[in-house]
């Protein structure tokens, strides 16, 4: 089996667009340019990255960043074993090495020492150092560089330097509209159309609350979750509780409010 075959998508991840963000990054990966996309929680930024890898017939490396991940984590380090010491590529190395798409997801999380690394595969260099390893990657015609991030999230200690991001083209996601959200729970779920609707009715309504005690609101993944349940034969009631409102908050006003909207939604 070769080196990128278990990062191969085969089967079409469900994705409806909501613009013309298919062309966009079609045209971007033409040129191999490095892209940022920014987004909500649970608006489909990853499911995207994922569509188009399988749309190209790319090869997609994920990494879920995280405060703890180092700069070795993503470029590699050297292992002891039995015969001694060898080096292992971390999954940036793999990618631009082999030419996969490299997807780093919500980046702002890892630290801005790790992240400087990708600097030299996001200009006209794309060439990735491995100080440890004495050597110098030059970027496989194929590989691109895929960062997302939430700015709902951002702060002054998580945040990527201008000198970061102006090394992207960038793409701004949201929610989709009511239709089409409607759409997507019924085609990811069966679900309804008319149970579809309610459960949006009560996204929008929770994200109406942002900024006024919620932080970030219903996310459309969180309904595709509780149509999941109701299709599974759970009480709407009680799905829409345990899958949209548990999960983001825990302020008992807010909550009574949310739950009142769900009461109304299935009366």
């Amino acid at each position: 089996m070769s080196t990128l075959q278990a990062y191969q998508i085969h089967k079409a991840p469900y994705y409806q667009p909501q613009g013309n963000e298919v062309e966009l990054y079609e045209t971007a990966y033409r040129r191999r340019l490095p892209v940022m996309i920014k987004g909500p929680t649970g608006c489909g930024k990853s499911r995207f990255v994922e569509y188009m890898a399988w749309k190209l017939g790319k090869p997609l490396i994920t990494v879920a960043c995280n405060e703890d991940m180092t700069a070795s984590d993503l470029v590699g380090r050297y292992l002891l074993d039995a015969e001694g010491t060898r080096w292992l590529d971390g999954p940036l190395t793999t990618a631009a090495r082999h030419g996969a798409i490299c997807y780093l997801d919500e980046v702002v999380e890892a630290r801005q020492d790790t992240t400087v690394v990708i600097h030299p595969l996001t200009d006209h260099r794309r060439t990735l150092p491995l100080d440890k390893k004495g050597e110098l990657v030059e970027a496989h015609p194929d590989f691109q560089l895929v960062i997302s991030y939430n700015p709902g999230y951002q702060s002054l200690m998580k945040d990527l330097k201008q000198s970061t991001k102006q090394r992207f083209v960038a793409m701004e996601f949201d929610y989709p509209d009511s239709a089409l959200e409607v759409e997507i729970l019924s085609s990811e779920t069966g679900i309804a159309a008319d149970v579809a609707e309610k459960l949006v009715r009560i996204g929008h309504a929770a994200r109406n609350l942002k900024g006024h005690g919620l932080d970030e609101g219903i996310s459309t993944r969180l309904l595709v979750y509780a149509a999941m349940l109701i299709q599974e034969g759970a009480d709407p009631v009680s799905a829409c509780r345990m899958a949209l409102v548990r999960p983001i908050t825990d302020d008992s006003d807010i909550r009574a409010n949310l739950d009142h909207s769900i009461d109304m939604a299935f009366a």
